[in-house]
């Protein structure tokens, strides 16, 4: 796993076993073992002040609030999910990052699964996003005008890798992908984005004299048409189990 703080990943480890029992009290009443299509079928968040409860891939969100569809700088997309809720500080964070990129001259940011009404596992396309502490932002922009909600549910959504898997598409990369990244990274309150090996390493290789920024960037396996950030525990949630850290540099030196 790299430079990871290996004690902390551990603890945090046994906490995650625990957890589930205490996310389906809290989370009105859910049953945090019930099949993630379950969970999937409710479509409101639990009243309440908003707690993330449990780990990032073990828990549920009492509060939820909702990601306005349309945004400065953003639009959701494949909306019919019904994955565009998290904690207050996610909602925020998006619309800032939407802010910075269209103050950069940037297209709007497609933004992809946040978490659902009341957290907890989703039936398809992830193992985290339980808690309102996880976004998808894909690397595919729209550079025309706003599409309605229903022509947003397939947009094309190009990777950033060779087909091959033999690097960086070069064809589909540029310059503005890199930004991004850093503008995301630098937010208050990100914890780690995950993103593909390849990105990280050209991200490596051409970063300037500010490396500060790269250690937030963690090389996950896919994430190569989109980049998942991760948000801390919230002040005030005594029940979010925060995630032990990852790299103690900035991490190129990495395979």
């Amino acid at each position: 796993m790299g430079k990871v703080l290996a004690a902390g990943y551990r603890s945090n480890k046994m906490k995650r076993l625990v957890i589930p029992l205490l996310a389906g009290v809290l989370c009105g009443g859910a049953d945090w073992s019930a099949a993630a299509a379950d969970w999937s079928t409710v479509t409101t968040p639990t009243p309440g002040p908003t707690q993330s409860i449990g780990f990032y891939s073990a828990g549920c969100l009492q509060g939820a609030q909702q990601l306005p569809l349309d945004g400065p700088g953003y639009e959701a997309i494949r909306i019919s999910r019904n994955r565009y809720w998290g904690q207050p500080v996610m909602i925020d964070t998006i619309m800032a990052l939407g802010a910075r990129v269209r103050t950069a001259g940037q297209a709007h940011l497609y933004i992809g699964d946040l978490g659902q009404p009341r957290g907890g596992p989703a039936p398809s396309g992830h193992a985290s996003h339980q808690v309102g502490l996880d976004a998808d932002i894909w690397f595919e922009r729209q550079p025309g005008p706003r599409r309605a909600p229903l022509e947003r549910e397939n947009p094309r959504l190009r990777s950033l890798v060779r087909a091959d898997d033999s690097g960086i598409d070069d064809a589909v990369f540029n310059e503005q992908h890199a930004t991004l990244l850093r503008i995301a990274a630098e937010l208050p309150h990100v914890d780690r984005i995950f993103v593909n090996k390849f990105i990280k390493q050209r991200l490596c290789e051409t970063a300037g004299g500010n490396r500060a920024w790269l250690n937030k960037l963690v090389v996950w396996a896919g994430h190569d048409e989109h980049f998942h950030v991760r948000l801390h525990c919230p002040p005030g949630n005594p029940q979010c189990q925060p995630q032990a850290g990852y790299y103690s540099d900035d991490g190129c030196g990495e395979p």
